[in-house]
């Protein structure tokens, strides 16, 4: 009983040796008294003892009390019945500071500030989870060099009438061909039945003396050459294959016309293809 009683000696100040005993079911609640011992001999006082006096009074305070039962073993058992509660009133509202008032009456406000505050952080979080995922995505977008040879200005009146200049693009051949009167309308009277990719040449482009086309063999990548061919528009003589003046294929391998690009007027002597 002395070793329990020793034992506890370290969480003396939070605890407080209160013994409760439960009576069994078939016999009465009985306290266990220690047998009558000798007198103990005096103590050295160099010597540390674990005890009582050696712990200067911090073992559990009060009696101890022995339960035996027929159902378990005898035991003593403590509680925490001296704690301080801390105070917490620096903390609360003003509303809800008297546990013996309702608070009803502010949960409204109370309510308010909590739905603010839910939101704002909602918000926060939306914009910081918006900055990061754009950085993300920006940072495996196109270089700036890389953007700037995406597109490129052509100036109209460098190109006279009839003729044919290629342009580097993307790294393709760019042909853009400034047609004459008699080529307009010459390619504009061609009946679609005969070409084997029909297009008119009102759908190649978006002024009629200017037709712009990737100067690239539809059938195995070669590049045709210009103001050639049976049709007077351009031929590739790696395989034979014969374009008109707008691009349309009309004899040889190839299966399709040449390839228009995306291209705006931005005046009526500069064109921006890209």
């Amino acid at each position: 009983m002395l070793s329990v009683a020793a034992r506890s000696g370290p969480f003396a100040s939070s605890l407080s040796a209160v013994a409760h005993a439960v009576p069994g079911p078939l016999k009465p609640l009985a306290l266990g008294l220690p047998p009558a011992a000798a007198k103990l001999p005096a103590l050295d006082p160099k010597r540390p003892l674990l005890c009582r006096e050696s712990l200067s009074g911090q073992a559990a305070r009060g009696g101890l009390v022995a339960t035996n039962s027929l159902n378990a073993p005898a035991s003593v058992r403590y509680i925490h019945n001296d704690v301080t509660v801390p105070d917490f009133s620096d903390y609360r509202r003003p509303e809800v500071l008297d546990s013996r008032k309702s608070s009803q009456d502010s949960s409204e406000t109370r309510k308010a500030f909590s739905y603010f505050l839910t939101a704002t952080t909602f918000v926060t979080s939306a914009y910081v989870a918006k900055n990061v995922v754009t950085q993300f995505v920006s940072s495996m977008s196109a270089s700036a060099d890389v953007l700037a040879m995406s597109k490129i200005e052509i100036k109209l009146g460098d190109i006279p009438e009839g003729k044919n200049m290629a342009f580097k693009w993307r790294g393709k051949p760019l042909f853009v061909r400034h047609r004459t009167q008699k080529e307009i309308e010459q390619e504009a009277q061609v009946s679609l039945a005969e070409l084997r990719d029909p297009q008119h040449d009102l759908d190649r482009v978006k002024k009629p003396e200017w037709i712009i086309l990737i100067g690239v063999c539809t059938h195995l990548g070669c590049v045709p050459i210009a103001n050639a061919g049976d049709f007077g528009g351009y031929y590739c003589p790696c395989h034979g294959s014969h374009y008109d003046a707008s691009g349309r294929i009309r004899r040889g391998p190839a299966p399709l016309n040449l390839e228009v690009p995306v291209y705006e007027f931005p005046s009526d002597d500069l064109v921006i293809v890209g």
